[in-house]
């Protein structure tokens, strides 16, 4: 059976509707919970594909140089090796930010304040012909839990989303490695999570909780138009399945993210 090896960076971060979109595509999960202390595999070997969740910590060093997380050097590494050997991947918010480094991109403490809650991101030139992007919508509906970002992409890069205020939302690295800085493995449960355990700062910052938790919930059915079948997609190449570029003529283009990266 095809495995998908998931790396767990917060207890808080799962892998959510995300994994039941892949398993019910026919990819088994193998999760591994590296804030617990689970040890991450030397390799791939074993997997066809990889994915990388979010979490609370920063992608980059601290002012001592030490690792956001102790792991985080050694998943750099994974990162990188699942790019060289052509291993389906799909790295999310702060994984997507360490796919970036990992590959000489920069990570920073957003300039322009975190990003929290629904927003639209909006495909560029270059997703046309990319096999999970091609088929989604212009602008679809995203849900956002970030202080940083990534200011710099890597050389070889292709950027496939973007927003005015963060204009690197998703990009490719090789022809099979792909970082968001959008969480689309959140249901409202999850972001509700967030939300009670940073209430009082989102206060401070004029959001209203409850109002937050109530707007997410509210996008849950566009999200899942978008990123449901954007998730079979990642499944069908990590299966050897071909992947339909295509996008449905009956989808609309739809409309209407205290942590660090996650």
């Amino acid at each position: 059976m095809a495995t998908a090896l998931v790396i767990e960076n917060d207890p808080t971060d799962d892998i959510r509707r995300l994994g039941e979109w892949l398993t019910d595509a026919g990819l088994e999960l193998s999760v591994i919970r590296a804030h617990a202390g689970e040890e991450l595999p030397a390799d791939l070997e074993s997997f066809n594909s990889l994915i990388v969740l979010g979490g609370d910590q920063n992608a980059y060093p601290d002012d001592a140089g030490q690792p956001g997380a102790p792991w985080f050097p050694q998943m750099e590494g994974l990162l990188r090796k699942a790019v060289r050997h052509r291993v389906p991947t799909l790295a999310l918010c702060l994984g997507g930010q360490l796919l970036a480094q990992a590959h000489g991109g920069l990570v920073e403490r957003a300039p322009s304040g975190p990003e929290i809650g629904p927003g639209l991101v909006a495909r560029r030139d270059q997703a046309e012909n990319d096999p999970l992007f091609a088929a989604v919508p212009f602008a679809p509906d995203v849900l956002q839990w970030h202080f940083d970002e990534i200011t710099e992409l890597p050389l070889m890069a292709k950027l496939l989303a973007a927003s005015p205020r963060f204009p690197h939302q998703a990009f490719r690295l090789g022809d099979r490695a792909w970082g968001t800085q959008f969480h689309i493995e959140c249901d409202t449960a999850m972001f509700a999570g967030w939300v009670e355990n940073n209430a009082d700062w989102l206060r401070e910052q004029g959001r209203d909780p409850e109002q937050l938790v109530e707007s997410v919930d509210a996008v849950m059915d566009d999200l899942f138009e978008v990123w449901q079948p954007f998730a079979r997609r990642f499944a069908d190449l990590a299966l050897g399945r071909n992947v339909s570029t295509q996008r449905p003529s009956a989808l609309p283009l739809l409309g209407n993210g205290n942590g660090h990266g996650h």
